[in-house]
């Protein structure tokens, strides 16, 4: 939260050059990795630095489209989520196995070398191109600069919170951040545990369990693209966020239950993926709606904190329940019931709508 409202303040540029900058370099630091501790202190470091990271381009972007036009734009910014697990998961089997021993370094320690990098190069494109603001954009001219201000005015929601301290006060605030607790939860769950549950199944190339990973990310690019078009263009946010989320715990259960029938399971959670994804999209409509100001700078960021919580806890809760129970049958059914949770609990926020 801090992190965002200095974000207003200082500018999205300054905020992304910092956050790919530390990032980049602490991912290829892990290959540095000797033990518990270092592997801890690393990977706490990369959630400190990339924190601010998505509720500060989604704070970055309803400085440019009106709340009316924004699902679409937030999630392709959020495509680079599914995307980047359908192509890392091959990329890094084959760093792995490709380079294995190469220069005296494991497979793994060229993985994290390598897709480290990316990142600290791609801050110097930021730091060039990237303008804060319509007002500070030098390829827009004035009257468009001056369009796109009018669109942000008018779609301003006179129902909605204007300052920080009166997102702390508002309950609707709160059961978005729970709704988002329970989707995070078993959204990251299936990201951290899908290489493992194949694993179980009986695949034991790491290249095809890369590949079998890749297949659930793809659906989901497909069920973002659509969902959000879909929201923009019936003005509607919280039913095209919640029956995805409700279907993907209903194809979760599936999954649960046919463990031992991979075509039949990885098809359930290759839906219920795609679902939470297209849910997970269209969500970060409805706070960008409701807030602005500095309310919008906090209580994105107060959303995403509290929500992140459910990825902080969810994977090792599914491991907990793997090693107790010797099967993934338990831990997917938590997955489920987060799952559809996560979905009542969105259809049941009515947020103030803006008058027409």
């Amino acid at each position: 939260m801090p992190s965002n409202l200095i974000l207003a303040r200082i500018g999205t540029r300054k905020t992304l050059v910092r956050i790919m900058l530390l990032w980049g370099l602490t991912s290829s630091a892990m290959l540095f990795v000797h033990d518990t501790t270092s592997f801890l202190v690393l990977r706490f470091l990369l959630g400190v630095f990339e924190a601010v990271f998505a509720p500060g381009v989604i704070l970055y972007l309803s400085f440019w489209y009106p709340p009316a036009r924004l699902a679409a734009p937030t999630a392709l910014f959020m495509l680079a989520g599914p995307i980047s697990s359908m192509i890392g998961g091959p990329v890094s089997a084959w760093i792995m196995t490709a380079l294995d021993g190469a220069w005296g370094l494991a497979g793994w320690h060229w993985m994290f070398l390598l897709e480290g990098i990316p990142s600290v190069l791609l801050a110097l494109v930021v730091w060039r191109v990237l303008a804060n603001s319509p007002a500070q954009a030098s390829w827009l001219g004035a009257e468009e600069k001056a369009r796109v201000a009018r669109d942000i005015a008018a779609g301003h929601n006179p129902h909605g919170k204007q300052q920080f301290r009166e997102v702390l006060r508002d309950p609707r605030v709160y059961g978005l951040s729970l709704s988002y607790f329970l989707l995070i939860g078993g959204m990251y769950a299936v990201i951290f545990w899908l290489p493992t549950i194949l694993s179980d199944s009986g695949v034991e190339s790491t290249m095809t369990i890369g590949l079998y990973s890749a297949l659930p990310y793809a659906a989901a690019i497909i069920a973002m693209i659509v969902l959000s078009r879909r929201s923009d263009r019936l003005g509607e946010r919280r039913l095209h966020s919640a029956v995805p989320a409700i279907t993907a715990g209903v194809f979760m259960a599936v999954a649960a239950f046919t463990t031992d029938q991979l075509a039949l399971a990885m098809t359930a959670i290759a839906v219920s993926t795609a679902c939470s994804w297209g849910s997970y999209a269209v969500f970060w409509s409805m706070p960008s709606a409701y807030l602005s100001g500095t309310a919008a700078a906090g209580g994105i960021a107060l959303i995403n904190s509290i929500g992140l919580l459910g990825g902080f806890i969810s994977p090792p809760l599914l491991g907990y329940l793997k090693e107790s129970t010797g099967s993934n049958h338990t831990g997917l059914l938590v997955l489920v019931g987060m799952l559809l949770a996560g979905g009542i609990g969105i259809a049941a926020n009515r947020l103030p709508a803006r008058d027409r």
